[in-house]
């Protein structure tokens, strides 16, 4: 997911309460060209100096510069940092790449990382991912979309995700003192929380009908997917008896315990955490605390975090994930310099002080996540936990479309409106993605 759908995650900002957190083989070089990422054909490289585009408002300059030191220490070549706009971002990434002189890394939105390597455009790392990596395992939110046709075109740079924000001065006066570990233990305390709320206006959990990030949470839960691919092509798969499971789950959810003028509407209109800073909800699913604390600074201290208990006892609901990727341009003339600065963007050392240590966002592996949990705030360390069960989606470039033209906010909010049942609206719904997610083929 490119940034810009991260203004839902919180995006860009530098989170001191909480954790937010959006090809083709022609044309690639791979190590066959360069060596890996960590040879000594990137160790002396003094008087060399490589460009490295990074989004406006994504990593703060502390974080990059720490990234650039290390690399730099690795390399003995320096960096030139541009920073990009997110104004037509895509055509501005799409025209660079063509040129002769393109950057020789770019950050890319996780789910858009497909876009561009679908024309040959990334180089293709594959063979790099076992240096790259560093023993660590990937968070599949963010590696899966970069995975093309079996083919690794990007690594993980950070995440944003989301987790349930409740209110413990609502929740206790329900009776209900400490956070769920189930689904039945949750569903339980929100009808506690419904019963000792009568407010025509108020939902125990506001979860808006066009929340697909969300929704989704509850098809992956049940084992299943958007889409699958075989022989090259997608095919939706919302259709499946898993999914429907997992839908007919969601919409139960959905009408029970958010209002009903929520159906059709997204998180912002109205504005889900200023309808819970106001007290007209005890709990959403969010990406931070801090807007909430921004809007009703009384509630300091008042606010718990947890992952969305899964319908398998002892699990979590699996999360969209937000975030970034580093791909290198496969026009770049430096590409063992370009890999070594991927790995030194994805390094554990820098991931742990820097991706978290500076900027609190969500580290690229689960080992990560284990190792730095424990020096959050309970508010964040609850994000970083639901982070380590992810799913991506389809790595196609279609997948763009499904994103931009909202037909996945429709389809969820017909199933919660009852516009459409389930199964009809699945069926309409798979019928888009076998188009859209094969346009590009």
């Amino acid at each position: 997911m490119h940034k810009r759908a991260l203004s839902a995650l919180a995006c860009g900002a530098v989170l001191a309460l909480s954790v937010t957190a959006c090809g083709s083989s022609g044309g690639s070089t791979g190590t066959g060209a360069t060596g890996s990422a960590g040879s000594s054909g990137a160790a002396s490289a003094a008087g060399k100096t490589i460009t490295v585009w990074y989004m406006d408002g994504d990593l703060s300059t502390k974080a990059t510069d720490a990234i650039n030191a290390a690399f730099e220490k690795a390399t003995g070549a320096k960096v030139k940092v541009q920073i990009q706009e997110w104004d037509n971002i895509n055509t501005k990434i799409s025209t660079a790449l063509a040129q002769d002189n393109p950057p020789d890394v770019l950050e890319i939105g996780n789910t858009d990382v497909p876009l561009f390597a679908a024309n040959g455009a990334l180089s293709d790392i594959t063979s790099d991912k076992a240096d790259l990596s560093a023993g660590q395992t990937w968070l599949s939110g963010l590696a899966d979309p970069a995975t093309v046709d079996g083919k690794l075109y990007a690594v993980p740079l950070f995440a944003g995700n989301r987790a349930v924000v409740y209110n413990k001065t609502i929740w206790s006066k329900a009776g209900v003192t400490a956070p769920p570990t189930t689904m039945a233990e949750f569903t339980a305390d929100l009808a506690k929380i419904k019963a000792a709320n009568h407010a025509a206006d108020f939902s125990p959990f506001y979860f808006p009908g066009e929340y697909w990030y969300g929704a989704l949470q509850f098809v992956w839960d049940a084992g299943g997917q958007l889409a699958t691919q075989s022989g090259g092509k997608w095919t939706g798969a919302l259709e499946s008896p898993a999914a429907q499971q997992g839908l007919q789950a969601w919409k139960a959810f959905q009408n029970t315990y958010s209002s009903a003028a929520s159906r059709n509407v997204d998180t912002t209109a109205p504005d889900q955490r200023a309808l819970f800073a106001g007290g007209k909800t005890a709990t959403i699913l969010d990406t931070s605390i801090n807007t909430v604390l921004k809007d009703n600074p009384a509630l300091k201290g008042q606010l718990g975090t947890f992952p969305f208990p899964s319908a398998t006892a002892g699990k979590t609901q699996p999360v969209f994930l937000g975030g970034s990727d580093l791909a290198v341009a496969t026009k770049s003339p430096n590409q063992a310099l370009a890999l070594a600065y991927l790995k030194a963007a994805s390094s554990p050392a820098v991931q742990t002080s820097a991706i978290v240590g500076i900027d609190a966002w969500t580290p690229v592996s689960t080992q990560l996540i284990d190792s730095t949990k424990g020096s959050l705030p309970d508010t964040s360390a609850a994000f970083f936990e639901a982070a380590k069960t992810s799913v991506g989606t389809p790595a196609t470039p279609g997948w763009a479309t499904i994103e931009s033209d909202k037909s996945i906010n429709t389809f969820f909010a017909d199933i919660a409106t009852g516009r459409k049942t389930t199964a009809q609206a699945a069926k309409d719904f798979d019928t888009h993605l076998d188009q859209a997610l094969n346009a590009s083929q």
